[in-house]
């Protein structure tokens, strides 16, 4: 009996117990993790398929093989059965689902509503404030570019609260004219929330009557001869022409829209993804799924849309290149969703097209570079692998470096890199626990070590990997720390290699340590910029990890050591006397004035510096 057929008497079972209901089912394995999650309008219907269809694809017998036990989760409609399976999908990544690697949200813009003075600021996460919010925006490059040309134009403040109520004199943001410095009162309410209003004004493609004021303005100023006010006028004019000329607003006047497009080559695929909002696109982005090779380029797309935009705001269009399934049930799933109209349209006439076919070759482009870059890597570590004579290939490098100053603050920092690049998710720091080797970076680096594949030999479960290959900054001494360290722990298969800077410390000098022989590279070997790209990454990861930490120890206040003052009595304090110091200087009765600080915390706080 064929392997997946334990599989299918497993499903035979199940469907007598399973009620004629929308909902979400999901295949577990001999571990209880989830390999594949699917949504169902009718449950025992959709079972069904599994065991009558005679000639199942080779990844759904594979599953089939591996399947132990079946779960399923019962729902009210076949929407709210589509947005649980896009949610388990993204929460347990299952190996035999399409996944969008997507773990970040978009950058938005903010302006503040009902302030006397609203603070225009980037904002990431749950839209918990009053205000206006502009977005998404494909990356924070375009999001800072947008608030640089607000602040040019419109002069909006964009320093936070407790910067603003200290402010003694103007910031250097009002010496470059970028700020119309209301911490000073060189603005007064009613002409701020004039610019605040134009900015909205702005940002939602509205902007035909805001030169005209302007230019009113600039005239007015000069017929009064005030030549100062007049020339800021025109730098503004001037600031908002150049903007309006190079702005990308597209011909098919898309007030609120994403566009999406997606293209598959070789078994991989990748989905392009365009913002337009106000009339303007606010950028563009490339999703690389992870799905089987031969998995339908419809159904990658439909199952992109659903994830995409399950813990994201969808637009009232959407407008794709590819016919999908269960178009209307997306529709209609993503309008509960938002409480309002969405429509998903295909893209087949005219300026949609136009665009809708830029995504799709954008798509091909970001593709081809991603399959040539991955191919790129392949061959870099098959080229690493023959200089050191290794015996085997490799897949996974992980890199460590040190960083601190004199001894504090001390991180220890880990990189990993792919056959794809730069794995993100996979980078690490490691706070120095002992406090008698931190100005130490043979023992930072041994304890690191340590730490790191310690945890590996602990994983009974085998969910932890083992890098294929080590790389150290550093000279002989950190390799045989790191070799010594390593071996200890019964890993001798690892290859280390450590990087050393040449004797002034040169790029293009470096000289690397393997099994007790050194090795040295022209200067142009593709091999040594490969690991001086390494080696410069995770210096770089270390470096802000440590400057992290500093920052973190130097906001700390003395009141945190005080048991019982939280984040708001902390605030409270601060507000009303300056600084922790001034608070020491305080007496009793001042401290018990403050509203907030009860009479038993301001003995506390007062026996705290007096006692």
């Amino acid at each position: 009996m064929f392997s997946f057929n334990k599989g299918k008497d497993l499903i035979r079972k199940k469907i007598t117990l399973v009620s004629k209901n929308p909902g979400v089912y999901r295949m577990l394995d001999k571990k209880n993790e989830i390999l594949y999650v699917g949504k169902a309008k009718n449950l025992p219907s959709r079972l069904k398929n599994y065991i009558s269809e005679k000639n199942l694809p080779i990844r759904t017998e594979r599953m089939l093989s591996q399947t132990k036990n079946i779960e399923i989760t019962t729902t009210s409609n076949e929407s709210e059965a589509l947005l649980l399976e896009a949610n388990l999908i993204k929460k347990h990544k299952p190996k035999f689902n399409i996944l969008l690697k997507d773990d970040k949200s978009f950058p938005y813009i903010f302006i503040g509503k009902n302030e006397k003075w609203p603070q225009l600021i980037k904002h990431r996460g749950k839209k918990t404030r009053d205000g206006h919010y502009f977005g998404p925006f494909a990356s924070v490059g375009s999001a800072n570019w947008t608030i640089k040309t607000l602040q040019k134009i419109f002069l909006l403040r964009v320093c936070d609260d407790g910067i603003f109520k200290k402010r003694r004199r103007p910031c250097i943001l009002y010496q470059i004219k970028r700020c119309s410095a209301p911490c000073m009162g060189y603005v007064d309410p009613k002409s701020y929330k004039k610019l605040v209003d134009n900015s909205i004004k702005f940002i939602s493609g509205k902007t035909k009557n805001i030169q005209k004021d302007l230019s009113k303005q600039m005239e007015a100023a000069s017929n009064e001869l005030d030549y100062e006010k007049a020339a800021v006028l025109r730098d503004r004019i001037k600031a908002l022409t150049q903007i309006q000329s190079s702005q990308n607003v597209n011909a098919t006047n898309l007030s609120e829209a994403d566009v999406i497009a997606a293209y598959k080559e070789s078994g991989k695929s990748c989905v392009q993804i365009f913002f337009f909002r106000s009339k303007q696109n606010w950028g563009n982005q490339s999703f690389f799924p992870k799905h089987d090779p031969d998995e339908d380029l419809s159904k990658i797309l439909s199952s992109f849309i659903m994830q995409f935009y399950e813990n994201k705001n969808a637009p009232k269009l959407i407008i794709i290149n590819k016919k999908i399934n269960d178009q209307k049930l997306i529709e209609r799933t993503l309008e509960l969703k938002e409480n309002k109209s969405v429509s998903i349209k295909i893209a087949r006439k005219g300026n949609e097209l136009k665009i809708s076919t830029m995504a799709e070759k954008n798509a091909k482009e970001a593709l081809t570079r991603k399959v040539y870059e991955t191919e790129s890597n392949r061959n870099l570590f098959e080229e690493l692998s023959n200089k050191f004579s290794l015996k085997s290939n490799i897949n996974l490098i992980e890199v460590y470096d040190n960083s601190h100053i004199q001894g504090s603050n001390s991180v220890g920092a880990l990189i990993t890199f792919g056959s794809e690049g730069f794995i993100k998710k996979r980078y690490r720091k490691f706070n120095i626990k002992s406090e008698n080797i931190k100005n130490d970076d043979y023992a930072m680096l041994k304890e690191v070590l340590f730490r790191r594949f310690s945890k590996v030999i602990k994983d009974t479960e085998n969910t932890l990997s083992l890098p294929d290959f080590v790389l150290v900054d550093g000279g002989k001494g950190q390799y045989s720390v790191a070799r010594k360290t390593i071996d200890e722990l019964g890993l001798y298969d690892i290859p280390i290699v450590a990087i050393a800077k040449g004797k002034f410390r040169n790029s293009g000098n470096e000289t690397f340590f393997f099994e007790n022989k050194t090795f040295k590279f022209s200067r142009n070997d593709p091999i040594l910029f490969f690991l001086q790209r390494l080696r410069d990454e995770a210096h770089r990861f270390a470096v802000n990890a440590h400057r992290d930490k500093r920052i973190k120890g130097m906001k700390k206040s003395l009141l945190d050591q005080i048991n019982g003052i939280g984040k708001i009595r902390k605030k409270t304090l601060l507000n009303h006397f300056g600084s922790a110091r001034a608070v020491e200087s305080a007496s009793l009765d001042e401290i018990k004035s403050i509203d907030g600080i009860e009479p038993s915390i301001a003995k506390k706080i007062h026996n705290f510096f007096h006692s």
